[in-house]
Parts: structure tokens; C-alpha cells; sequence
């Protein structure tokens, strides 16, 4: 029989287990151009996302945002341009032929009532007028051959906008040879993956070039026709947009509904090959558009079930993204003037030809750029390349730029916006480099497990809240300023908790900070702001070489230090001036054009930080402005301070009895102290103001006297 005891044993068993409620997980939620607000983000096929974005048009240099498109109009032009230099014209066929194209600009410019494009017409009128009169009067004078040539080509520069415009209307409907179409865009596309990879832009998976799908846009354009919402009339094919938005599993313009018979959207959506008044006719509704286009002469055109032409606007991107992603995307990415009628028309055409409703399921339309203001655009002459930004600023600087900012809202590229960006960059670069300070300090493997006093409790705790915050802003729309702005308020946490510790004289938890710097630099690297393989913090010495750079010269750099310090003491110990100089100039002259920062901290071993060199001798430059301006207001103030002491010296040395007697306009009398008793005009000087004026008396006679009291003690 078995005792109490094992009976209790043996029906011991695991008490209920309960899981923890746990927390909600943030979702990434994205601003839909369908719905005009934030939606969850739902993938249709796992974690694979279809991602599909209009891409720039590449008929000059990439700026710092898109336009709309004139590629045709742009390569035709070119072309007319480039002949008509080869021909060689004389300068005075050069200024007759400008003066003949003035003519049709200076109506264009009449006409004009925008006010960025007449503003930009203007400029190019009054650059072409400017270049015209020194033209004029060489050909006149019969000016020696240099002096004409010279002139003439300032003029052709200066006209060649106007000049090809004329060219194009006289002669623009000669150009037929495909060829010529393909130059400017393979030219253009090449530069602008150039700017891309300056700016450390991934590439996509596959790159489209519509030049490349003609076949499949053809086959495209006659499914629409095939399901019956498109028709041939003339050569040109056309959208039902009536037949589509009467079906019901359809609807047009989900994007801009409002925007529907707006002639003008659809007239600029166009662009300037849009169809000419005289064949509007050709349409059953002005807001059909067009899917195909008999080509008209000076276009490119290629083969078709209806003739010679060439692909719509809109059917190009949908030809394109159907045949790589199928009949229905994630994500369309595009510009935020792209809504209407680009993206609405997309839509439909590829909805009439897959024959469903969801051929997007979230649309994301980025904002405008603006430049100081005003809108940027390459058909109003104000933008700005890419290749001129990279030479005011770096690429983490630009990305930095437009980090700071909402995706989806308008840019400002100006001095302010950048500035914002290279101050954040400084910011987080200096915690960079005093994290990477405090990692080189030597230390053995279980001196890297410090115990965790309040100080990292409280900073880890802070860690992790930022942590979340940045994640929630992520999943916030993308929300990039809001993260960047978390991560840098962690950095200030940071720095204020190694502030505390150095001025205790206490070592910083190593393994704490270090987790810190990771995490951010992940989210940088995450971001584009940080390439290579770095560790930690922002490269330096060029790519490929960053982490190599660092390690081969820090040991070296760290005993220069060491030495320098050793001689600093001894120097000071000494009083030797003449060594603690020299030790200044190491730090202050020689080692910052190597890219070598020291910071010398009392009672703490000096700080050896890598830094780019353009970097250091900027700081350089700004610290003797600072020392200038503080010395010139030392000066300043040692001037003023002298000229009132001179102004007081002089004003001691008047006799009280000669103070008034000067001031013939104001008094006519006095006593026998020189004490005024009546005015300019013989009345008697009122109580009130005698009263005054004694005031004044009685302290000049003080002053007075201070001044002989100090002529006799000799000062």
C-alpha cells in the first residue's frame, strides 16, 4: 500500500500555463492615391511586392525631379540645330536667320499668360537681345573675322532655343529617320544612371524603354479594341472612355474623378504632340485619348494593324509594366502631376485590357520639388542637374535632404533645406566618432561587460522606446522625418549620457553605446545614407576602401597622439611656449589635411577621430571666422571704450564758466560764472529750465574739478 507522501508525489503535475496578452504590431499603412488616405498595406502574393514607377524622360540632363514629357519635339529640334551648324553660317546669315525667328517668339511671348513660362521667355528674350546689338554693330562696322565669329557664336548660344523652334517649324516635318529619335534618349539615359549611382540609387529588378516594346504596345492597343473599348479613326486609335466608364465593372478616373472634361489637364498631359484642332474630329468624345497615333511628318513611326504611327503617352507605361508584371501590381509609383490624366488613363486602358478593376491596388504619388520657391521644371528652364547638386553637396547630404522630408509632400530645395541636412549630418556624425573613440580605448574581454548602473537602465529603456518610435513612423506612411527625428533625439540622449560620465571621470558602458551606433547605422545603410561594409558610423577615404582605411591608420595614429600628449605635459611642466605651439599646430594645420581630427580633453587621454578632410578644413575655416570676428569685436569694443574716455577727457576739460557761452543760439545773457540768465531773444530763462541747467552746471564743475585734481597728481 502506498504512503500519503507518494500518493501527493505522483499526482503532482505542471500547474496552467497562460501566454502573455502581448502588444498590437505596428502595420505598415500607406497613403493611397485611389482612396486619398492611408491604407493598410496588403502584398497579394506573400511577401513578394510588385512594384512598378515611371521613370524620367530622358531628353536632357536628370535634375532634381521630372516633367512632363517633349522628348520628339526635343531630338527634332537637336537635330535641325546640329545641321544647321554644320553648314557653317556666315554671322550676319546667323543674325538675319535670329531676327527671323524672333518674330513668330516674340508672339509666342505675347501670347503667354502663365506667369513662370512668360517670366521664362522673357529671360530668354532679354539673353538673346543682349547678344544681338554687339552682333549688329560688328556686322555694320565690318569688324575683323574673329570679332564677327566670336560675336556669332555668343548669339547662337544665346538663341538657340528660339532658333530651333523656327528651325523645327520650317523644315521639322523633313525629319523621318527613326535614328535620330533614338540618339538624345540613349545619350540622356546613360547620364542619368550615371547621377543615379553618384546618389547611391539602387537600380530596379528590369528597365523598360518604350523604344523596346513597340510589338507588345501594338498587341496591347488592339486587346483594348478586341474587348471594344477602343476604335480607329484615321490612322490613330482612340480610348471609348464613354464605353468603358458605362460598363459596370469599370469606372474612369479613379484618381482625379473631378477631374474628368478638363481640357486643359488633358491638353497638358499631352504635351505639345497633342492632337491639332482640326482633327478633333476625330474623336467621339474630347475625352477620349489617344492609344496609338498615325504619326504626323518629323515623328518617329513603326509599323501597325492601322498604319504608320507610334504609342500614346499613356498606353507606354501600361504595355510596359503588363508584360513584366502581369494584370494586376502592388505598387504604381509616379509624380503627383501625373494623377491626371497619366495615371487615370493608364488605369483604364489596362483595366479595359486585363479586364478587371484592381490593376493597381495602391497608388503612390510623390510631391513636387520646388527650387527656392519655385516650381522646377525643364520646360521653364528652372531646375537644377543632379551633377550641380553633387557639386555643392554630398550624396548622403541630398539623400539626408530628402529624408527630412514627407515623401509624398513638396520639396524646397534651397540654402535652408540643405543646411538642415548637413547640420544632421554633423550631429550624428560627431556620435559617431566618440562612440568609435571610446570602442578604441583598450580594455580585456570581460572588461567589455560593464555593470549596468540607473545611468544605462534609464538609457537603455530610452533605446528601445526610440526603437519602436522610429518602427511606428516607418510603418507610418514612411514616415522618414518623423524616424530621423526619433533617431536623433536618441543621439542627444546619448551624448548627454556620455557627458555625465566623462565628467565623473567614469568610463561609458562600451557594449550599450555600441548597440546604439549599430542600430542607427543599420537605419542609415537601411535609408541609402550609409554605403559599404562600415560597421559603424558614416566611411571615410572612398568607397571600397572605409573600413580598411580606418584600421591600418588608427594604431599608428593613436601612438602620434600618445607622444604628442607626453610632450605636451613635459612642455607645460617645463613652460617650454615653444613645443606646446608646435603641438598646437600638429592639431590645428598639419593633421587636418590628412582627415584627422585630435580633441584634446582635460584630465582624459586626447580623442583621434577620422573625419573627411573637406570636412576639417570647413571647421578650420569657420573657427578663424569665429576667432576674426571675435577679435574684431574685442578690437571694437577697445576703440569705443577709448573714444568715450577720450569724449569724457575732452568734455572734463571745459570750464563750467565756458560750457554755456558757446550755445549763442539758445542764450544772449550771462552772470559773471558764465551762467546763462536769458534766451536767444532777450526773455528771462524760465524757473523750470534755470533749475535744469544748474544741473547740468554744478556736474561740469565736478567734472571740472576731477580733471585739475588729476593734472595735479600727474595721471
Amino acid at each position: 500500500m502506498a504512503s500519503t507522501g507518494d500518493t501527493a508525489k505522483a499526482k503532482r503535475v505542471q500547474p496552467p500555463w497562460s501566454p502573455p496578452e502581448g502588444t498590437d504590431v505596428s502595420k505598415l499603412h500607406l497613403y493611397n492615391s485611389l482612396t486619398r488616405t492611408k491604407e493598410v498595406f496588403v502584398p497579394q502574393k506573400g511577401n513578394k511586392v510588385l512594384w512598378y514607377c515611371c521613370g524620367p524622360t530622358v531628353y536632357d540632363a536628370s535634375h532634381m525631379g521630372h516633367c512632363a514629357p517633349a522628348i520628339i519635339k526635343r531630338a527634332r529640334q537637336n537635330y535641325l540645330l546640329e545641321q544647321y551648324g554644320e553648314k557653317k553660317p556666315s554671322p550676319s546669315q546667323i543674325l538675319q536667320d535670329v531676327l527671323t525667328a524672333r518674330t513668330p517668339f516674340k508672339a509666342k511671348l505675347a501670347e503667354t499668360t502663365d506667369p513662370d513660362k512668360k517670366q521664362m521667355l522673357e529671360r530668354l528674350d532679354a539673353a538673346v537681345d543682349a547678344a544681338l546689338g554687339p552682333l549688329q554693330v560688328a556686322v555694320q562696322s565690318n569688324a575683323a573675322g574673329d570679332t564677327l565669329q566670336n560675336q556669332a557664336q555668343v548669339l547662337l548660344e544665346e538663341a538657340k532655343d528660339l532658333l530651333s523652334d523656327w528651325l523645327d517649324s520650317q523644315f521639322g516635318s523633313q525629319v523621318t529617320e527613326n535614328s535620330i529619335f533614338s540618339l538624345l534618349p540613349k545619350y540622356w539615359e546613360g547620364e542619368y544612371h550615371k547621377d543615379m549611382e553618384a546618389l547611391n540609387v539602387l537600380p530596379p529588378d528590369v528597365l523598360t524603354r518604350v523604344s523596346e516594346y513597340v510589338p507588345e504596345i501594338v498587341a496591347f492597343v488592339k486587346g483594348i479594341v478586341d474587348n471594344g473599348y477602343g476604335y480607329e479613326s484615321n490612322g490613330s486609335v482612340y480610348f471609348d472612355t464613354a464605353k468603358f466608364d458605362s460598363c459596370p465593372a469599370h469606372s474612369y478616373a479613379k484618381l482625379v474623378p473631378e477631374a474628368v472634361g478638363d481640357q486643359k489637364a488633358l491638353q497638358e498631359g499631352e504635351g505639345d504632340l497633342s492632337i491639332s484642332a482640326d482633327r478633333l474630329s476625330e474623336k467621339r468624345s474630347q475625352n477620349d485619348f489617344a492609344l496609338w497615333k498615325a504619326s504626323k511628318p518629323g515623328e518617329p513611326s513603326w509599323d501597325s494593324p492601322w498604319g504608320k504611327g507610334r504609342p500614346g503617352w499613356h498606353i507606354e507605361c501600361s504595355a510596359m509594366a503588363g508584360s513584366i508584371l502581369g494584370e494586376s501590381m502592388d505598387i504604381h509609383g509616379g509624380g503627383f502631376d501625373l494623377c491626371f490624366p497619366h495615371h487615370d488613363n493608364e488605369l483604364a486602358q489596362s483595366e479595359a485590357y486585363f479586364e478587371n478593376d484592381h490593376w493597381v491596388r495602391y497608388f503612390l504619388h510623390a510631391g513636387h520639388l520646388t527650387i527656392a520657391g519655385c516650381k522646377m521644371s525643364k520646360s521653364l528652364k528652372n531646375f537644377i542637374t543632379i551633377k550641380d547638386a553633387l557639386a555643392k553637396h554630398t550624396a548622403r547630404q541630398l539623400r539626408l535632404a530628402f529624408l527630412m522630408h514627407s515623401w509624398k509632400d513638396t520639396l524646397d530645395y534651397s540654402n535652408n533645406t540643405m543646411e538642415s541636412a548637413i547640420q544632421y549630418e554633423r550631429f550624428i556624425n560627431e556620435f559617431f566618432l566618440n562612440v568609435k573613440d571610446i570602442l578604441r580605448s583598450p580594455t580585456d574581454i570581460t572588461g567589455q561587460f560593464e555593470k549596468w548602473e540607473a545611468e544605462e537602465i534609464e538609457l537603455n529603456k530610452s533605446f528601445y522606446v526610440k526603437k519602436t518610435s522610429v518602427h511606428e513612423a516607418l510603418c507610418d506612411n514612411i514616415d522618414t522625418r518623423s524616424a530621423l527625428e526619433e533617431m536623433r533625439a536618441l543621439v542627444g540622449q546619448s551624448n548627454t549620457y556620455m557627458a555625465a560620465r566623462r565628467s565623473a571621470k567614469l568610463p561609458p558602458n562600451r557594449m550599450l553605446l555600441q548597440s546604439i551606433a549599430l542600430y542607427l547605422t543599420d537605419m542609415l545603410k537601411t535609408f541609402g545614407a550609409i554605403e559599404g561594409s562600415e560597421p559603424i558610423g558614416f566611411p571615410v577615404g572612398g568607397n571600397g576602401q572605409n573600413a580598411d582605411l580606418e584600421s591600418t591608420v588608427m594604431p599608428y595614429l593613436s601612438v602620434l597622439s600618445d607622444f604628442r600628449e607626453d610632450v605636451r605635459k613635459i612642455a607645460r611642466e617645463k613652460k617650454v611656449t615653444e613645443l606646446l605651439r608646435l603641438c598646437d599646430e600638429l592639431r590645428d594645420d598639419t593633421l587636418p589635411e590628412l582627415g584627422v581630427r585630435l580633441e584634446d580633453r582635460d584630465g582624459l587621454p586626447t580623442s583621434v577621430k577620422l573625419v573627411d578632410k573637406e570636412t576639417l578644413l570647413k571647421e578650420r575655416e569657420e573657427k578663424k571666422k569665429m576667432e576674426d570676428e571675435k577679435k574684431k569685436k574685442k578690437e571694437e569694443a577697445a576703440r569705443k571704450k577709448q573714444e568715450q574716455e577720450m569724449a569724457k577727457l575732452a568734455k572734463m576739460k571745459v570750464k563750467p564758466s565756458e560750457m554755456f557761452r558757446s550755445e549763442t543760439d539758445k542764450y544772449s545773457n550771462f552772470d559773471e560764472t558764465g551762467f546763462p540768465t536769458h534766451d536767444a531773444e532777450g526773455k528771462e530763462l524760465s524757473k523750470g529750465l534755470a533749475k535744469k541747467l544748474r544741473k547740468l552746471y554744478e556736474a561740469q564743475e565736478k567734472l571740472y574739478n576731477e580733471y585739475l585734481q588729476s593734472t595735479q597728481n600727474g595721471s
